[in-house]
């Protein structure tokens, strides 16, 4: 198949994916549903349409060569994985057994059997290689450690008690006159066999004839089971159980095509460190002085807004990162809005305003004064009073 092929299956797989999302997630929830039975029938229907996705998946998985789309690729096959285990627990789950009969769903979708088999992914063995080879190595040198110390234990030898000593004597006398005994045996066959009978040589050509005649009965009963299993289709012709050169050639092509896949995740992977090391030669100066920057005004914001600098973010909320993360562009611009309500509303300060009803209007004097946050969060609790004040304005 070529690359074209594995991108059309792909797409296919994707197209149905999306089609049993927006079934399992629909704008309006489904209502519950009481019938174990009707209940079980739909888990069992998930159950094979995902398991077809993830067949899908896996072929195009296994021989597509860009390297940036076997990532996505993967990425989606892991979650298909997960998700029919979910629906193979849910389905043992209800029905408590972990043998599923579903005739009913196959034959609705038009599948056979053998597409309800769960293969094992390449991948598995192919990227897990490596730790295949350790644990090989590990289980060898334990075998050698086996090895050494059963030698060893075998070299410390423990003192023989007088009955072991006599019971091998007794072993080893009753060999050697078995072993004259089998002499003086053989040797009065040759003298029999130097003067047969004519008798007796009948009685072994009829012997070796009947041997030799079941034999050949046999080589052809054989062969005619054979030919008549192989006329009703029940086994297969020896001659196409070799691979025929469309195989031979079809199987070069996949050696090849994995070759190219590790010829172009290695350029990627080379491509994206050269990127990474560009970037840090050229612009690591630029961005960590923009980055120092903005934690100096962070902290200048803070002290302008609090009277005092606030403490570090510690290690566990992200450290710096925690900075960063707190301004996005929507704070940014209420920050603008409440520097320029802030001058305004400079005289109303420490003032409390009431409302028709007696309640106190919010503004950041009593902000700090009613909500004891940290000095970070203070700032942007000043900005999030800031801009309602202006909507109530």
């Amino acid at each position: 198949m070529s690359q074209r092929s594995y991108n059309k299956l792909w797409a296919d797989a994707q197209l149905e994916l999306s089609r049993l999302l927006a079934e399992e997630l629909p704008a309006e929830p489904l209502p519950l549903q009481k019938d174990r039975v009707v209940f079980v029938q739909r888990l069992a229907t998930l159950y094979v349409r995902y398991l077809q996705i993830f067949r899908k998946l896996e072929k195009a998985y296994d021989l597509m060569i860009h390297p940036q789309k076997r990532q996505v690729v993967r990425r989606i096959l892991d979650g298909v994985m997960g998700r029919v285990l979910e629906l193979k627990n849910e389905m043992v789950e209800k029905e408590f057994s972990e043998y599923h009969y579903m005739d009913d769903v196959l034959n609705a979708l038009k599948l056979t059997p053998a597409e309800l088999e769960i293969p094992i992914p390449h991948y598995f063995l192919s990227e897990c290689s490596k730790d295949v080879q350790e644990r090989k190595g590990m289980l060898m040198d334990v075998f050698k450690m086996m090895e050494v110390t059963e030698s060893l234990d075998s070299l410390t030898t423990e003192e023989m008690t007088q009955e072991e000593a006599i019971l091998i004597i007794q072993t080893v006398e009753r060999v050697r006159q078995r072993r004259l005994r089998a002499k003086l045996f053989d040797e009065s066959r040759k003298v029999k066999r130097k003067n047969p009978e004519p008798a007796v040589l009948n009685l072994a050509a009829i012997c070796i004839q009947k041997v030799w005649r079941g034999y050949i009965q046999r080589q052809k009963t054989n062969i005619a089971r054979l030919e008549e299993m192989i006329f009703l289709g029940m086994v297969m012709d020896p001659k196409y159980e070799r691979p025929c050169p469309e195989e031979i050639t079809a199987q070069a092509n996949e050696a090849c095509t994995r070759l190219k896949q590790k010829e172009h995740e290695e350029a990627y992977q080379k491509s994206v460190e050269e990127v990474m090391n560009q970037l840090r030669e050229k612009e690591a100066h630029d961005m960590s002085k923009n980055m120092k920057s903005q934690i100096r005004q962070w902290f200048f914001e803070c002290r302008n807004a609090t009277g005092a600098f606030p403490d570090y973010p510690d290690k566990e909320d992200g450290g710096s990162a925690f900075i960063f993360t707190e301004k996005s562009p929507q704070q940014l611009m209420v920050e603008i809005a409440a520097k320029e309500e802030e001058k305004k509303e400079k005289k109303k300060e420490g003032k409390e305003e009431v409302n028709e009803d007696g309640s106190i209007k919010l503004n950041i004097a009593n902000l700090y004064n009613y909500i004891p946050v940290s000095p970070w969060k203070m700032l942007q609790c000043k900005f999030v009073v800031n801009h309602r004040m202006k909507k109530q304005g």
